[in-house]
């Protein structure tokens, strides 16, 4: 039996969603991480710089995903939704992308703002560009980053969610569309 490709969205969309999917997995374990390591431990710094490298595959993933997203015809949902429900599915994934977006690049502003190069497993860096520290704007930025990051993870919770009930109570399309 072959499967109707026209009801999925791109092969190419969905290996960047779940790559995406992986890299923000993998940011939000290696930051958690870094909590278990003392402020001179070599595995705490081990640990920020995977998260640094997870975050700039989100960044490097997301922008080639949201290019392919705006030219592609989105699968229907078959069973079609509800209007509210609909409503809700855009307004979430607005904030998905807006989030996989924002996050990287509040975490490369605040770090060039506070003077300090990105340094990457493997001896790869991210040197600082800006000429002049401005500390207090980067700690305005790491704390939007975090904030941001807890609201992220509650969003990411949700969309999931919804990916589940669709699946199992709804037993429309949704989720094989992404499969």
């Amino acid at each position: 039996m072959r499967k109707d490709f026209s009801q999925r969205y791109s092969g190419s969309l969905r290996w960047l969603h779940w790559l995406g999917f992986a890299a923000v997995a993998l940011a939000y374990l290696f930051i958690s991480l870094t909590g278990l390591f003392g402020k001179n431990d070599p595995m705490q710094t081990t640990m920020l710089q995977a998260h640094f490298a997870a975050g700039l595959a989100v960044l490097i993933l997301v922008v080639p995903r949201i290019f392919i997203r705006l030219f592609t015809t989105v699968p229907p949902i078959s069973p079609q939704p509800s209007r509210l429900t609909h409503r809700a599915a855009g307004i979430t994934h607005f904030l998905l992308y807006a989030f996989l977006l924002v996050q990287p690049l509040l975490g490369l502003s605040f770090m060039q703002l506070s003077g300090k190069a990105i340094h990457l497993p493997g001896g790869w860096e991210i040197p600082v560009f800006l000429a002049v520290k401005h500390p207090q704007w980067a700690h305005i930025l790491e704390e939007i980053h975090v904030t941001l990051g807890t609201i992220f993870f509650w969003v990411i919770g949700l969309h999931i969610a919804a990916a589940m009930w669709h699946h199992w109570r709804i037993r429309d399309n949704t989720l094989q569309r992404m499969l």
